[in-house]
């Protein structure tokens, strides 16, 4: 793909050329064409590279908290009641 575009960096300003276009005109429209072929090859080869990291992130095994706390544990604290914090807690207000 990216011969054909560098192909037709150097086709297009012959072709204007010879259909009597500028030389100025023309070499202004190669460079024009060059760096658009740039800039679209730099974003083909980032885009490649996310698709990579991104296959690559599915593929391995996910790292970090193997379980999911339920709706009705408490994290952090050992007597969890429905009825507020367990005595001796460090949870509750101090006396």
């Amino acid at each position: 793909m990216v011969r054909w575009a560098v192909f037709s960096c150097f086709l297009v300003p012959v072709v204007l050329v010879g259909y009597g276009a500028s030389l100025a005109g023309a070499t202004g429209t190669a460079f024009g064409l060059a760096a658009v072929t740039a800039v679209c090859r730099v974003l083909l080869r980032q885009s490649e590279r996310g698709a990579e990291r991104l296959r690559a992130e599915e593929r391995a095994p996910h790292r970090g908290r193997q379980r999911k706390t339920g709706s009705g544990t408490h994290r952090g604290s050992r007597h969890a009641s429905p009825y507020g914090p367990a005595e001796g807690s460090s949870d509750g207000p101090a006396d």
